[in-house]
């Protein structure tokens, strides 16, 4: 891109600069700079800061164009031009007639893809009358037992006109199969149905501890679905691997974007190994990202994200269709940088937070309610996170080019620094014998922790600056924002429906399909088609569960594993 006697000219007159712009440095003593996650940041950045900034194929083999191999600029030719990213909010409280309540509103107020939270038994396959559910039915997300609670979330919506995500993991394809027989009692065809399901396990064990069952059966439970749902749900993201938790619980930048994409090509590996050809699942795979506050680096995580992926899905896993190269993600606004003091503040974290994922180029996105380190998100609170995402659309003009921050000699070291580190990651992963094994041994949670630890320690001694944590800080502050609370009536309310259901329905046959699903556990026939027959019969989400919970057992997590050196 540069010619090589440019470069030295440049080196020479930087020489130069360096020397006038000390007499600025030495007027007081400067605070070290240097990014969330740690990295140093040079004062200045030229284009000898780029990588072979001195060869023209570094243009095409790192940044090229929006909608071409490597993706790095994008992976739609007009990104925003054309189709704005879907403006995702997420919902979910309660009992599923306040979810349906609350997924109408935000239709209503704009939002173009609904996004499901689940209550915390829901998550861990456990029924609303379980004894381990007692105090958490509805209060994190929204309960559901049984088929019956589905029809209700989904009353009124037109599943062929909506594009639905839902936030599940080891029960995912109990809440898939639901989401099926719903389409089934609309007349909507499977092939209309688009959506996203998280249903990334490998990440539950590395960060969010929501797991039920063992690794590898777990692993299974996903490819069994993603083979269904290629031949009849095909529009449908069967899977979003998903950073964000990790992120959250205390990873760096590159610590996000290299086990998140690890966790992506593990299976992808698994599925191929099953008898899957690439190219027939891999364009229905999506990531998630979080949107951190360090602007920079978040927009060049997701670009190194694209380059590192398109790469591997060409070159290690021979895909041959460029949809398989192209790395699609949604994106949400950093939990974790929420603060509880004062939390209108939280408005204009989520805002550049936003900015910065709009800014890497990402398919979908929520932002965060100023509310949400308190309590499930106000009906206000949702409006004006709906309504920042607005704003960026229409009135900052951000949409109106794609990749507008290419070129920019800092982001495109940084984006080359990103790829370069997490390929080190990706090597020491290998070189443990896989993700798998990273997790028994413990390899990731340790490097998470180590990472948070560092980051509590800045903000402890103040070389980090919190806004309104550790400067700025108002003494004796009052909450003046409404907090939504959960009625204890809706424990009561669920725990009574699905007695009723149980009652209801014909129990010989969910006896049956759950028998089925206990010999399919055995064998190595697919476990979807089997959970989706139990489901139509109206088998709740624990009894499914525990078929699966007696036949595969449930992971303990190694106290040992978890030991930080």
């Amino acid at each position: 891109m540069f010619e090589k006697s440019f470069l030295e000219k440049l080196r020479n007159k930087l020489s130069e600069w360096n020397k006038a712009a000390e007499q600025f440095r030495s007027q007081k003593s400067l605070p070290r700079f240097f990014t969330i996650s740690g990295e140093e940041i040079d004062e200045l950045y030229t284009p000898d800061k780029v990588k072979d900034a001195d060869r023209e194929e570094y243009y095409w083999d790192h940044i090229g164009l929006p909608g071409e191999y490597p993706y790095t600029r994008g992976v739609h030719h007009t990104m925003y031009r054309t189709r704005l990213w879907t403006m995702r909010q997420f919902a979910g409280m309660g009992t599923p007639r306040q979810t349906n309540e609350r997924f109408k509103y935000i239709i209503k107020e704009g939002g173009t893809g609904l996004s499901t939270a689940f209550d915390l038994p829901t998550l861990m396959g456990y029924d609303s009358d379980h004894p381990r559910s007692l105090g958490e039915v509805g209060k994190c997300g929204v309960a559901v037992d049984t088929l019956a609670d589905m029809e209700i979330i989904f009353d009124g919506i037109d599943l062929a006109k909506v594009s639905t995500s839902m936030t599940i993991n080891s029960p995912a394809s109990v809440l898939m199969a639901m989401y099926l027989g719903v389409a089934e009692k609309q007349g909507v065809p499977f092939d209309k149905l688009r959506g996203t399901l998280q249903n990334d396990i490998l990440k539950e064990y590395i960060a969010q501890k929501e797991f039920i069952y063992p690794p590898r059966p777990s692993v299974r439970l996903i490819t069994d679905m993603m083979a269904y749902c290629t031949k009849h749900v095909p529009q449908w993201n069967t899977i979003s691997i998903s950073g964000y938790h990790i992120r959250e619980a205390g990873a760096t930048a590159v610590q996000e974007l290299a086990f998140t994409l690890a966790d992506g090509f593990e299976y992808i590996e698994a599925a191929i190994a099953g008898g899957q050809d690439v190219d027939e699942f891999a364009p229905r795979l999506s990531f998630f990202f979080n949107a951190h506050s360090d602007f920079f680096e978040e927009i060049a995580k997701y670009r190194a994200a694209r380059r590192i992926y398109a790469k591997r899905m060409k070159n290690k896993y021979k895909a041959k269709d460029p949809r398989s190269w192209m790395l699609r993600f949604h994106t949400q606004t950093a939990g974790c940088s929420l603060t509880a003091q004062q939390p209108e503040n939280n408005i204009v974290r989520v805002t550049s937070q936003a900015l910065a994922a709009v800014l890497g180029g990402t398919q979908s996105l929520h932002t965060n309610s100023m509310d949400e380190t308190l309590a499930l998100p106000s009906e206000k609170a949702v409006r004006i996170a709906l309504r920042t995402q607005q704003i960026i659309a229409y009135e900052t003009g951000v949409a109106n080019t794609v990749d507008p921050l290419a070129g920019s000699y800092f982001i495109e070291a940084m984006t080359d620094k990103m790829e370069v580190e997490a390929e080190k990651y990706f090597t020491e992963i290998e070189r443990r014998g896989g993700v798998i094994n990273c997790i028994e041994e413990g390899f990731f949670q340790r490097e998470l922790a180590k990472s948070a630890y560092r980051f509590q320690q800045e903000i402890e001694k103040e070389e980090r600056v919190i806004v309104g944590v550790n400067k700025y800080v108002m003494e004796d502050e009052k909450l003046e924002i409404p907090v939504l609370k959960i009625d204890q009536r809706v424990e009561k309310e669920q725990y009574a429906f699905v007695k009723k259901i149980r009652q209801e329905r014909d129990n010989k046959a969910v006896h049956e399909n759950l028998e089925k699903l206990r010999a399919v556990a055995r064998s190595k026939e697919n476990t979807f088609e089997v959970i989706l027959d139990c489901v139509r019969v109206y088998a709740t989400l624990g009894e499914i569960c525990d078929v699966l919970r007696e036949e595969w057992g449930e992971h303990v997590e190694s106290a040992s594993a978890m030991q930080v050196s």
